[in-house]
């Protein structure tokens, strides 16, 4: 009972840990994430930032990751909006847009189509009717990439709170 009882006042403590958390920082840009989504740690060196998202309609927790390769690093916008395009098995229906984020442009693509899910050098499973949200946030010394895919039902359910993640780092003065 003892046991039971110490148990309970961790799982309190965490989750009332967990309320209050909600930043991640990358490259030195503080983004803020809904309370409803756990920071994981980088399952590999490439990752900057993990978030995991739990959405109904998607068979396991939605991934955005951040990416962040240092100074000059990464490439042009372009070349990543057209890499991004590139990861679908044919040109999927998309769209690029300039947010503005209290003065700060921040470039989000949307894209659906079939996307090829796996990783960069390994073997692909199409994935039909996915989507891919992608943002590119100017960064001090190189911008900050961010992706996340999956089922567009579960997508189109939290691209507002992708959009409010990506604007965060620039709140209004």
């Amino acid at each position: 009972m003892k046991l039971l009882s110490t148990l309970l006042t961790i799982v309190a403590l965490t989750s009332s840990l967990s309320a209050d958390e909600g930043k991640l920082t990358v490259a030195g840009l503080n983004f803020s994430y809904p309370t409803t989504w756990t920071s994981v740690p980088p399952t590999s060196p490439m990752r900057a930032g993990t978030l995991q998202i739990t959405v109904e309609g998607s068979e396991k927790p939605l991934e955005a990751v951040f990416y962040y390769f240092g100074a000059g690093q990464g490439g042009d916008s372009k070349a990543n909006v057209d890499r991004w395009l590139g990861q679908f098995a044919s040109p999927p229906e998309s769209k690029t847009e300039e947010l503005d984020a209290n003065g700060t442009k921040v470039t989000l693509v949307t894209a659906t189509g079939t996307y090829n899910d796996g990783p960069m050098m390994g073997p692909k499973t199409p994935k039909d009717n996915y989507t891919l949200l992608g943002a590119i946030v100017p960064g001090n010394d190189a911008p900050v990439f961010i992706k996340l895919t999956g089922p567009k039902d579960a997508l189109a359910k939290i691209s507002e709170e992708f959009k409010s993640l990506t604007k965060s780092p620039f709140p209004a003065k």
